[in-house]
Order: C-alpha cells, then sequence, then structure tokens
C-alpha cells in the first residue's frame, strides 16, 4: 500500500527547508530540462523493441544520464556503465559514507563493519542511523526504459512529444522511471549541502524492467561484491496518491507469471468411451489454481456465517421450503460447539425421473411429494 510519510525525522538532523529549496532549485532549473530531453527519445523496453540494441535509443538515454551524474562532482561519486553480454546495459554509481560536520547534528563512524561505529549523541534514531551507516549500505533502485506508445493521447500531447504544462511535464517515461537517477543524486547533493552523515549509497539504474526484469539478477549476481552489505533498499519506481506530500510505498504485491499446461491423452478419444474414465485437465488446473487462491467463498468468510446468511435470504424470498428441505434445517444453523464441523449447504434431491429406475421396464414412476411439492 501507498501512505504519506507522518513522521518527522529527529531535530537537528536535516534542515528541511533548505533541504526542499536546494532540491526544487535543481529540479526546476536543471532536472525538468533533462527529462524533457529523455522523454522525446523512444527507448522503449527490450520487449516492446526487439532491435533495441541496433535503435541504440536506450544506450542514448543511459549515456545521457551518466554524463549528468558525472557533471554533478559529487564528492567521492564513482560511476560506471556496464554491459554484461547479451544484456541490456545498466549504471552503477558509488558514494562512500560520510561523517557529518560534528556540531549539533549526528556524526557517524565510516568505518568498516569489523570496527564498528562510534554512537552519537541524539537518542535510539541517531544510534540507527549510525549502525547503518557503519554496517549497511543503501541501494537507490531505478531504471530507464519505457512502456510502448499505446493510445488515448490527447490531441496535443503524445509519447514521444513532451510538454510542460501547469507545473506537470506529460510525456512517455518521466513518471516511470526516468526520473529515478536524476532524484537520487539530486538527494545526496541535498545532504551534502548540510554536511549531514549520509551511510555509503550505491545506484543501480537497469534498462529492462518494463520487460520483466530479466536482466536484472544477472548484474545483481555479478555486483553482488561491490553492493556490499544492503541494509536498505530505495526502489524510486511506486506511485503517490496526490502531489502535495511525500509518498512511502510500505508493501507491494508483486507479480508470479508463468505457464501452466495439464495434458491427460495423447489423442482424443471418444466421450461415449472414456468419458468419466480420464479426468478432466480443466478440472485438474483448477485444482491446481485452488492451491495457490481458494476460488471458494468460504476462503474469505467463516463457513456457518455464509450458511447463515444464505438461509436468511432464501426465507425472505422464497415460499416456505418443501419437505425435504423442512427436514434439514438444522444445516444452515451454526456449529453448536467449537469441535462441531462446519455446516454446509445441502442442494435439493435430483428429480425422482434423473435416478437410475428400479421400476420395471415400460413404466413411468410417478414424481415424489417432494418433487411436486418443488414444482408448485
Amino acid at each position: 500500500m501507498n501512505a504519506p510519510i507522518h513522521r518527522e525525522m529527529p531535530e537537528g538532523t536535516l534542515d528541511a527547508a533548505a533541504a526542499l529549496a536546494h532540491a526544487s532549485a535543481k529540479w526546476d532549473g536543471d532536472i525538468v530540462r533533462q527529462l524533457t530531453d529523455y522523454i522525446a527519445i523512444p527507448a522503449k523496453s527490450p520487449g516492446f523493441d526487439k532491435d533495441w540494441a541496433a535503435n541504440g535509443h536506450i544506450d542514448n538515454v543511459l549515456r545521457r544520464a551518466a554524463q549528468w551524474v558525472e557533471e554533478q562532482k559529487v564528492e567521492g561519486l564513482k560511476l560506471e556503465l556496464i554491459r554484461l553480454e547479451g544484456r541490456t546495459p545498466v549504471i552503477f554509481f558509488e558514494v562512500p559514507a560520510s561523517a557529518g560536520d560534528g556540531g549539533s547534528r549526528q556524526t557517524m563512524s565510516a568505518a568498516g563493519p569489523s570496527q564498528g561505529a562510534k554512537a552519537p549523541s541524539g537518542g535510539s534514531e541517531a544510534h540507527e542511523v549510525a549502525s547503518v551507516g557503519a554496517q549497511g549500505t543503501v541501494l537507490m533502485y531505478g531504471h530507464m526504459d519505457k512502456q510502448p506508445e499505446f493510445t488515448g493521447w490527447r490531441k496535443d500531447l503524445g509519447p514521444w512529444t513532451p510538454k510542460y504544462e501547469d507545473g506537470k511535464l506529460y510525456g512517455r517515461g518521466g513518471a516511470d522511471d526516468g526520473y529515478a537517477v536524476y532524484a537520487s543524486i539530486a538527494a545526496v547533493q541535498a545532504l551534502k549541502a548540510q554536511k549531514v552523515a549520509h551511510p555509503r549509497i550505491v545506484g543501480l539504474i537497469e534498462t529492462c524492467e518494463e520487460s520483466g526484469s530479466y536482466d536484472l539478477m544477472p548484474y545483481i549476481d555479478a555486483l553482488r561484491p561491490r553492493l556490499g552489505d544492503v541494509a536498505l533498499v530505495i526502489c524510486l519506481d511506486s506511485g503517490a496518491g496526490n502531489y502535495d506530500p511525500l509518498w512511502l510505498t510500505t508493501s507491494l504485491r508483486g507479480m508470479a507469471s508463468g505457464t501452466l499446461k495439464v495434458e491427460i491423452l495423447t489423442e482424443g478419444v471418444h466421450s461415449g468411451d472414456a468419458s468419466g474414465l480420464v479426468p478432466s485437465s480443466f478440472r485438474i488446473m483448477r485444482q491446481l489454481l485452488d492451491r495457490l487462491e481458494d476460488s471458494k467463498p468460504a476462503a474469505c468468510c467463516p463457513t456457518a456465517f455464509i450458511a447463515r446468511c444464505l438461509a436468511n435470504v432464501w426465507r425472505k424470498r422464497r415460499p416456505p421450503p418443501p419437505s425435504w428441505a423442512t427436514r434439514s434445517t438444522s444445516a444452515f444453523r451454526g456449529p453448536t460447539t467449537t469441535a462441531a464441523a462446519p455446516p454446509r449447504l445441502r442442494c435439493p434431491p435430483p428429480p425422482t425421473r434423473c435416478r437410475p429406475s428400479s421400476t420395471a421396464p415400460g413404466r413411468r414412476r410417478s414424481a415424489s411429494p417432494a418433487l411436486r411439492a418443488f414444482r408448485r
């Protein structure tokens, strides 16, 4: 779920007004222009552009972003464009941990995990920040590949024709997710402008996210020694309820995709010969899917509750039940003890003529009293 951040930082950690002014100036004066140029480039994800390597759009936006990061001259920052064979490229940057100005703000040791950190004054929050700085790394993640054009654009708008209007920049990819690398560096700059201590920070910007990130894990494995002990991942690729506060995604459902195939027979058979003998592939598939997500209503509510609700509706909307239903009204009552089995709704018995007949051939059995009452 997405939720606005409502807790303030410990007093003295950061001058929020100065940080906002710094970030706003950087955003309005430079980053908007960078994103405008980025939107104009159709850097579609490889799932939507099979010739992405030959077209060169992904390489173009990645090189431009890398050049901008290097031009910021962030103290200690090292950046590298990395390309594994047959994979989409990524940006990897690293900013070493830094100490504060030694004044009222929190300070931390930049020593490695084995050396520990000097606990600052300022309460548990300050100690926690120091621990992360000494023993963990913050990973900032984003991507620069884009969704395809799609339709439904306003007449004066388009996916590759950026337009700035009423404080909003329209076009494909600006919010998903071209801003990530620029916002990451701007945040680091805001901390360094106030000499606020921060832990070691690394950034990983991929170009295969919109296609399922199938190239991401090979890079994670290749860069694992350089990523270090990651204590916090900041994924700059989520949503917000409005444009007023800063929003934080506290939980997010993932996606598992696959192809389920159930095979029973190698060739067709006549239904008269095999019906009832050969299992239904569709029924088997339903049972397998029910292991992941129970499709029965009882999975959401207690069975007794459903039985009582249905019984109440049935009594209000239906005429008095026939004799066979009157005898089984106890099925609609909840369990009398906690150990009792959950009640089940009983379906009416099949019509008499649908049952196997034990009468002599040629004689038609008359309907039962219960069936005649049900028909009336």
